[in-house]
C-alpha cells in the first residue's frame, strides 16, 4: 500500500503564507505599554460627606401626588387635553410652595407622530427668582418628566418621579441652602429625553449647572438602579456617581445596580441613553438618574396605580435627598465630566483604554504595511483589486443614499435626532412595504454591479492576494477615520482587523478554515447588536431599531459612511474566503454589454422564462390525458 506524501507547509513569505507573523508578533510589544499605563493609573472613586440630618422626604405625600396624577390625568401624551391639565396642574402644586415657574416651550418633529408642541416647567426655590439665578455661583438642578406614551396611566413612569420632585419641592422650598436649587418637569422624556434635552441645550442660566439628578420610574418594583450614560463618550465625574451610590445605600439598604464593564465600554463606543441625564453629560453637566428601571424604559403595559410600588418611591426620594445634601454641603462640588469605566471599587481612566485600543491597530498595520511592501516586489497588481473594491463601496453607497432618501421623504422614520421610545410602533413596527422597495432597489444595484464582480474564469493566487491586500487597506482607513471620531468605536472593528488579515494563511487550511475565519470578523458588530438586542431588550428588532437611529440621524455621518466602507470591504474579504473573488476586469474584457443593458437583458430574459413555464406545464398535462 502506496503512503500519501506527507504535505509540507508553505514557507514564510509565500502566497500561500505572506503575512509576517514576527512582524505581527513585535508590533504586540508596543501594546504593553499602554497595558502599563493603564495598570498603573486605576483610580478610586470618593464619595462626598453624607450630611447629618436625616432626610425628610414624606412618602405619603409623594404617592398622593403621583396618584393624583396618574388618576385624573392618565394620557399625557403631546397635544392632548390631558398633557395640557398635567402641566397647569403641576404648576399649580409648585406656586403651593411658593417656587417661581418659568415655561419653557418649543416644538419638535417627533418620528411617527410629527411636529409637537412640548412645555418645560422650570421651578425656582424661593425666594430666589430668576434674576438671582444669574448671580449664583452654582445651581443644582432636579429633573423629572410628567408625561407617558399613552395606554396606560403610567403611574410609575413617570408620576411616581413627578411625585416625589414636588414632594423635594416642599422639603427644599424653605430649606437654607447654599445652592440655587432648580426643579424643572420635563415635557418630552418620553421621546428620547427631548424635554431634558432643550433644557440642557437653551435654558438661559444653564451654565450655571453644577449637577442634575433625573427622577425616572422611581415607583417599579425592581431595586434601585444609576445610569450615567451620555449622547457622547463622557461620563459624570465620579464624585457624583460615588455619592449616589452612598446615597441609596444608606437609603434602601442596598447596592444599586448599575451596567458592568462592557456594558460601560459600548456606551463609550456607541453613546445612547434613553435617560434624561444623557444629553446634560453631553453638554459637559454632571448627571446622574436614579431609577427602578434597567438600561430600558419600562412599558406602557400594566403601568397602573395599583402597582405602584410606594416603597421604592420613599428610598429613591429620600437618596435624592440626602444626594442634595451631600452636594449642598460640599465646599466645591466636582463638576465636569471624563471617561471612564467604573467597576465599583475602581475606575479605569477612559484615556487609558483608548490609549490599549489605538495600540491594538499598529500590529495589524505594521502587518498590512509589511504585506504590501511584500506584494509590490512580487510585482502583484493591485490596481484591479481597488476597482473591485470601489464598485462593491459603490453599492453601499447606493444603500446609505437610499436610506438618506427614503428618511428625507418619510419613508423611513425622521425626526430630532433623540432615541426613539421603545414603546413607540416606529421603534418595533418594521415597515414591511418600504424595506422590500429599499431592498429591491438595492438588488437592483447590485445587479448593475455584479457583471464585473463575478469571476469569469480561474482566478489565480495573486489576483485573491491582491483582492486580500486591498481589502484590508481599506479596513486600516476605516479604522483610522473612527479612531479620529471615537477610539472607543475601534471595539466593533478590531476583531475584523486581526482575525481578516490572517485569511490568506486560512485558505492554505481549506474552505472552512477560510469562512471561519471571515465569521470571526463579525464579533465586533454583533457585539453591539446584540447589546441593544439582550441588554435594552429589542430582541430581533434590534437591527430594524438601529437602523430607525441611523434614519432619524441620531448615528454620526461619519461613522454612517465608515461603515459603509467597512462593508464593503467585508464584502471583499467574503468572496475571497468563499472562492468567489474576481479582480475587476481589464477593458478589453469587459462584457459587450454595460452593466445597466446587461442587468435589463437578464431581468428581460428572467420574465419571459417565468411566462413561457406554465405554457409547458399545460402541454405536460395534455400529453398526460392523451
Amino acid at each position: 500500500m502506496a503512503v500519501p506524501p506527507e504535505r509540507r507547509r508553505p514557507r514564510r513569505g509565500s502566497l500561500e503564507r505572506p503575512i509576517s507573523g514576527r512582524i505581527y508578533r513585535a508590533a504586540w510589544l508596543v501594546v504593553a505599554v499602554p497595558l502599563l499605563v493603564a495598570a498603573f493609573s486605576v483610580g478610586q472613586p470618593v464619595a462626598l460627606q453624607q450630611p447629618r440630618l436625616p432626610p425628610s422626604f414624606d412618602r405619603t405625600t409623594a404617592v398622593q401626588f403621583a396618584n393624583e396624577l396618574a388618576r385624573d390625568y392618565p394620557d399625557r401624551r403631546p397635544g392632548t387635553t390631558g398633557s395640557k391639565a398635567a402641566t397647569e396642574w403641576v404648576t399649580n402644586r409648585f406656586r403651593d410652595y411658593d417656587f417661581t415657574v418659568e415655561r419653557q416651550e418649543f416644538d419638535t418633529n417627533v418620528p411617527g407622530l410629527g411636529t409637537q408642541h412640548f412645555v418645560n416647567l422650570i421651578a425656582t426655590a424661593p425666594p430666589t427668582s430668576a434674576t438671582n439665578v444669574a448671580h449664583s455661583q452654582e445651581v443644582i438642578a432636579f429633573v423629572a418628566h410628567r408625561d407617558n406614551i399613552g395606554g396606560s396611566p403610567g403611574a410609575n413612569y413617570n408620576a411616581s418621579s413627578t411625585g416625589a420632585l414636588l414632594e423635594l419641592a416642599r422639603d427644599t422650598g424653605s430649606a437654607a441652602l447654599s445652592h440655587t436649587i432648580v426643579l424643572v418637569s420635563t415635557d418630552g422624556d418620553v421621546f428620547g429625553s427631548l424635554g431634558s434635552a432643550e433644557f440642557a441645550q437653551n435654558w438661559a442660566f444653564r451654565n450655571r449647572l453644577a449637577a442634575v439628578i433625573d427622577l425616572d420610574a422611581t415607583g417599579g418594583g425592581g431595586p434601585p438602579h444609576l445610569h450615567f450614560a451620555g449622547d457622547t463618550p463622557r461620563t459624570p465625574v465620579s464624585t457624583l456617581l460615588a455619592t449616589a451610590e452612598a446615597s441609596v445605600e444608606s437609603q434602601a439598604q442596598t447596592t444599586p445596580l448599575r451596567p458592568n464593564a462592557l456594558s460601560q465600554l459600548i456606551d463609550l463606543a456607541f453613546p445612547f441613553s434613553l435617560y434624561g441625564q444623557s444629553h446634560f453629560i453631553a453638554q459637559g453637566t454632571p448627571a446622574v438618574t436614579l431609577s427602578t428601571a434597567g438600561p430600558r424604559t419600562p412599558p406602557a403595559a400594566g403601568d397602573t396605580i395599583v402597582a405602584l410600588n410606594p416603597e421604592h418611591m420613599d428610598q429613591l426620594g429620600r437618596s435624592a435627598q440626602v444626594l442634595l445634601g451631600s452636594l449642598d454641603s460640599a465646599a466645591d462640588v466636582a463638576s465636569g465630566t471624563e471617561s471612564y469605566v467604573w467597576t465599583g471599587s475602581r475606575l479605569i481612566r477612559g484615556w487609558t483604554i483608548e490609549f490599549v485600543l489605538l495600540g491594538c491597530l499598529l500590529p495589524f498595520l505594521a502587518a498590512t504595511i509589511d504585506l504590501f511592501a511584500r506584494c509590490r516586489r512580487r510585482h502583484i497588481a493591485l490596481q484591479p483589486a481597488l476597482r473591485s473594491l470601489a464598485s462593491r463601496l459603490g453599492l453601499w453607497l447606493w444603500a446609505g443614499f437610499l436610506l438618506l432618501f427614503f428618511s428625507f421623504t418619510g419613508i423611513f422614520p425622521n425626526g430630532e435626532s433623540r432615541p426613539i421610545a421603545p414603546s413607540s410602533a416606529v421603534a418595533t413596527d418594521w415597515p414591511a412595504a418600504a424595506i422590500g422597495v429599499f431592498a429591491g432597489l438595492v438588488a437592483l444595484g447590485w445587479l448593475v454591479t455584479r457583471p464585473r464582480l463575478i469571476p469569469m474564469g480561474p482566478v489565480s493566487r495573486t489576483d485573491e492576494l491582491g483582492g486580500h491586500l486591498a481589502a484590508m487597506l481599506a479596513l486600516g482607513l476605516v479604522a483610522l477615520v473612527v479612531a479620529a471620531q471615537n477610539p472607543f468605536a475601534l471595539i466593533f472593528i478590531l476583531p475584523s482587523l486581526h482575525a481578516w488579515l490572517w485569511l490568506p494563511h486560512a485558505s492554505e487550511r481549506g474552505r472552512p478554515a477560510a469562512l471561519g475565519v471571515f465569521a470571526i470578523g463579525f464579533v465586533g458588530p454583533l457585539l453591539l447588536l446584540g447589546s441593544f438586542a439582550f441588554r435594552y431588550g429589542f430582541g430581533f428588532d434590534a437591527i430594524w431599531y438601529l437602523t430607525a437611529l441611523t434614519s432619524v440621524g441620531y448615528v454620526p455621518i461619519i461613522l454612517v459612511i465608515a461603515f459603509l466602507g467597512w462593508a464593503a470591504a467585508a464584502a471583499q474579504v467574503g468572496t475571497v474566503a468563499a472562492g468567489r473573488y474576481a479582480p475587476y476586469p481589464a477593458r478589453d474584457e469587459h462584457p459587450r454589454r454595460g452593466p445597466i443593458r446587461e442587468s435589463i437583458r437578464q431581468v428581460v430574459l428572467l420574465s419571459r422564462r417565468m411566462r413561457a413555464q406554465p405554457t409547458r406545464e399545460d402541454e405536460a398535462e395534455s400529453a398526460d390525458d392523451e
